[in-house]
């Protein structure tokens, strides 16, 4: 395929879609971004990691956070204004990596709304992995060694928070399939299954478009 694509992954915790990201990356033999997201933000604006790694977590203890939106329109702010560190625009400089990246190379980037940072590229597939809590649980368990308990706290919250980060910079609703081109349980396919379903539709879309 000569065109440039992208890949966007948003997943629940613990259903296996930043595994799936990394198989469609080692099976399509192009990059993987995640947390490297935020080194390469840091490079760009001149702000240091630590405060893109930080900022997840401020937004997470936030009320205002929780009640109130700022949908992300492109902008950046100048280095000269007292703003130039908040965690608004810690999410705009990610979000210009993100293009950057969609324009250059082919790529799969998990989660940091990309799917909405790119939702005017006409190259992009945007998937949504989910599964029961249950089997989230188990293959907590089966990674980490912790009890179902606390395994299960963790999933409702992080979930929580997810639904939160992206509802703050969208104004969409995470877990709501007409943000996506493809939607998978991954409980019921296999993860195998998942990247096979991805390549055969990339297939059919961009061979027909």
């Amino acid at each position: 395929m000569d065109r440039k694509f992208v890949i966007t992954i948003a997943r629940g915790y613990g259903s296996g879609g930043r595994t799936i990201g990394k198989m469609l990356s080692e099976s399509l033999g192009i990059p993987f971004y995640d947390r490297e997201l935020l080194r390469l933000a840091s490079d760009d604006s001149g702000i240091n990691e630590q405060l893109f790694a930080k900022a997840d977590e401020k937004l997470k203890k936030s009320l205002l956070f929780r009640i109130a939106k700022k949908v992300y329109k492109g902008e950046l702010i100048p280095p000269d204004s007292d703003e130039f560190v908040s965690n608004d625009n810690l999410f705009n400089y990610q979000a210009k990596i993100i293009k950057e990246l969609a324009e250059t190379e082919s790529c799969v980037i998990v989660g940091r709304c990309a799917d909405f940072i790119l939702k005017d590229c006409p190259n992009v597939i945007k998937v949504f992995v989910h599964a029961p809590l249950e089997d989230c649980i188990k293959t907590l368990v089966d990674m980490t060694g912790k009890s179902e308990k606390e395994v299960e706290k963790e999933i409702i919250l992080i979930d929580k928070h997810r639904a939160e980060y992206y509802k703050y910079y969208t104004g969409r609703d995470w877990d709501n399939a007409k943000n996506y081109d493809l939607c998978f349980d991954s409980s019921q396919l296999g993860f195998e299954k998942c990247v096979e379903i991805v390549k055969s539709y990339m297939d059919i879309r961009f061979r027909l478009g």
